[in-house]
């Protein structure tokens, strides 16, 4: 993907980038995905480069570091820090039959906030050790990175699944004070305020009960810090229940159109209406499995396909509603895209479906911009 050109000028304008999800702290921090993604491009194991080098020199594989993403000119995105099934010692590997709709259980609480802290950790160096890379905390943070497409990369800290979080809510403020501005109430397992949807083909995401007491009043707290509440991952009675305890623009990071892939993870049009509704925003995500109309992981998935899931979430949502959720290090993306690198091809791909430069200008990173100010400065209530 090195050879992707970096020129992302629009009528002689930098367009920035924003990208709604990444596990890039995640494979920088897991030992064992560090040292696979390195694998990729060739590096003995005991070559592997350092939890921080691996994102802030790059070299270690992947689909984003700082270098790449800078001369790709993503401005911001969501890193999301997530806990692994296998991080839980109780967890046994293979115990769980995901093509039976099966989900992994609960991690423990305790590990998941100490899986947490190491990765927030993690994005605190990088801000200190580069003044290339910053957190961003309000909007205008944010507003300096986009000023600067390519010159600074800012993130958004995000929580995966919010078992880190304790049921009373007890550590959250530390975890705000820590730089946290954006939770994920599940990832695809339950915890103590909701239930995640299976990893299912051609299945409805209407999977099991909604939003527990803890998880209506964790979306409460959450509006009343300003951070983000993400419906990623989270089942159909879970998503309606935040439509009506939340009130910020609803928020899902990473899916894709039901409509064109029936996967239990994507959204139907009802949801997606919902979200247009509401003034909220979906990121597109690039995992095969989810934009592959026959769920297919393994399989060759073109930017024509791409492009036509974005067709059908504008068609619903309407495009002040739809942008960028990659799911870069965390899941198998489609080679259309590849890498950070590969979002420049995406935009064109919507040129030439007929998309004009300021639809595509909302897609790549207006409507981000818009949601998360308003949601990280109050604006929306």
């Amino acid at each position: 993907m090195a050879g992707r050109r970096a020129d992302l000028h629009l009528d002689g304008e930098r367009v920035s980038l924003i990208d709604g999800h990444n596990d890039t702290v995640l494979r920088c921090t897991d030992g064992d995905r560090r040292t696979e993604a390195a694998a990729e491009v060739g590096v003995a194991p005991e070559n592997v480069p350092g939890v921080d080098a691996a994102f802030l020199e790059g070299g270690a594989g992947g689909h984003l570091d700082l270098p790449r993403a800078l001369e790709a000119g993503l401005a911001a995105g969501l890193f999301a820090t997530f806990v692994p099934n296998a991080a839980d010692p109780a967890f046994e590997e293979g115990s769980v039959d995901y093509a039976a709709g099966e989900v992994p259980p609960a991690v423990d609480p305790a590990v998941a906030r100490d899986v947490v802290l190491e990765q927030l950790a993690a994005l605190h160096r990088w801000d200190r050790a580069s003044d290339r890379f910053r957190l961003i905390r309000d909007g205008a943070d944010l507003d300096a990175c986009l000023e600067a497409p390519g010159d600074v990369l800012g993130a958004v800290p995000h929580l995966e699944g919010a078992a880190a979080v304790a049921p009373d809510l007890a550590n959250l403020d530390l975890l705000y004070a820590a730089g946290l501005r954006s939770v994920g109430l599940v990832w695809s397992r339950p915890n103590a305020f909701a239930e995640g949807v299976p990893f299912l083909h051609d299945a409805s995401p209407d999977t099991g009960s909604g939003l527990t007491d803890a998880g209506e009043c964790l979306v409460r707290a959450c509006n009343e810090r300003g951070m983000v509440v993400d419906c990623a991952h989270l089942n159909a009675a879970g998503f309606w229940d935040v439509l009506d305890a939340s009130d910020d623009p609803p928020v899902v990071t990473h899916a894709c159109a039901h409509a064109v892939c029936p996967s239990s993870r994507n959204l139907t049009d009802e949801q997606l209406r919902a979200v247009g509704e509401r003034d909220g925003v979906v990121g597109l995500t690039f995992g095969t499995g989810y934009l592959h109309p026959e769920g297919d992981r393994d399989a060759t998935v073109g930017l024509d396909t791409v492009v036509d899931h974005v067709d059908a979430m504008v068609g619903a949502a309407g495009v002040d509603a739809v942008a960028l959720g990659s799911d870069f290090d965390g899941a198998s993306i489609t080679d259309a895209v590849g890498d950070v690198a590969g979002l420049r091809d995406l935009l064109d791909a919507l040129r030439e479906r007929g998309y004009d430069e300021p639809a595509v200008e909302k897609v790549a990173w207006r409507n981000w911009r818009r949601v998360l100010t308003e949601t990280l400065d109050g604006r929306g209530r």
